[in-house]
Formats: structure tokens, C-alpha cells, sequence
């Protein structure tokens, strides 16, 4: 037998059906869904120290089960100290189980791990279904040994529908269960 994540088995089985009788589709490929998650990191820092780079790549490449990336500056900016090619971030892009698996830590473990957190604000939202997620501190992931980090570090998460509205997009990350703060 072959591993199929949780939450794709949910998608296929119960979110499909229970969006297309909220919106009323006529066909299966209508219905929105995930089509990737990106996590970011923007490293200022890392201009005056190279090796802060390297620690955020592997932390972050162990966060989503997938090598990381750096990402480099693409102009010289002198007020920052910045020049063409310098490293400056990371990212890692998921699809697929990889990325079925790092929804289902995110909103099981690491979300309620937060400090004082009372949900996820709804206004990260596009525009046109996609969500843009704020994370301050790295360390609420349980792949991270607190003991062995040497400087917490924020990060972006963007979660890519196939959604042609913000309300569709919600509508699929809550039937996902994402903690939305209800107004």
C-alpha cells in the first residue's frame, strides 16, 4: 500500500463535495485548490555574516523535509551595504505530499506552539485566493532543537490556490482547518 497524506485523502473525500455545494460548480476542476506552499526568509543580516545563511538554509531545508535555496540580491543597493549577487535569503518551494505533509505540522503542531496565539488574522489574502502568513519565530516547528539555534528568525509562508477569489481561497484553508479568527 502506498502513503497518501491525510489531508489530501480529506481534500479528495470531503472538501471537494462541500465546496461544490457551497458555490455551486459544475465540474471537479472548478473547485480550488493547494497548488503550492513557498516558505521565505529574508536574511538582512547576512550581509556582514555569511554563515547566518547557512544556518537558515539548513534549518529551513529540515522545517519542510526539502533542500532550501538561497537567494541572491539582484542590484546594488549602497544604503544597506548591498551588492549584485550577495546571498540574502532563502526559500524552499513545496508541491504535492511534501506540501499536504508541512500543512498538516503547520496548522496541527506549530500553529498552536505560537505564544499567545488566538488564530490566524484573515486579511493575508491577495486578492485572487492566495494567503500570506507571517511567522516571528522559526522555533515553534518541532524539527528545530531550541538548544542548538543561534538566532530566531521570522519567516513568510505563502499558500498558492487555484482559487479566483479571496473568499474561495478562504473557504478551501478553512475547510483545511486553518485557525481563522472569525469576526
Amino acid at each position: 500500500m502506498s502513503y497518501s497524506p491525510r489531508l489530501k485523502e480529506m481534500y479528495n473525500a470531503e472538501i471537494i463535495p462541500a465546496l461544490t455545494e457551497k458555490f455551486g460548480y459544475k465540474t471537479v476542476m472548478r473547485v480550488p485548490k493547494l497548488e503550492k506552499i513557498v516558505l521565505s526568509q529574508g536574511m538582512g543580516e547576512a550581509v556582514a555574516d555569511k554563515k547566518l545563511i547557512d544556518n537558515a538554509v539548513a534549518d529551513l531545508s529540515r522545517i519542510a523535509g526539502q533542500k532550501a535555496i538561497t537567494t541572491i540580491s539582484k542590484k546594488d543597493i549602497s544604503n544597506f551595504k548591498l551588492r549584485k549577487g550577495m546571498p540574502i535569503g532563502t526559500k524552499v518551494t513545496l508541491r504535492g505530499e511534501k506540501m499536504y505533509d508541512f500543512l498538516d505540522r503547520l496548522i496541527s503542531v506549530a500553529l498552536p506552539r505560537t505564544r499567545d496565539f488566538r488564530g490566524i488574522n484573515p486579511k493575508g489574502f491577495d486578492g485572487r485566493g492566495n494567503f500570506n502568513l507571517g511567522v516571528k519565530e522559526h522555533i515553534i516547528f518541532p524539527e528545530i532543537d531550541i538548544d542548538k539555534v543561534s538566532r530566531i528568525l521570522g519567516m513568510d509562508i505563502t499558500f498558492v490556490t487555484s482559487a479566483d477569489s479571496d473568499e474561495e481561497g478562504m473557504a478551501l484553508l478553512d475547510a483545511f482547518g486553518f485557525p481563522f479568527i472569525k469576526k
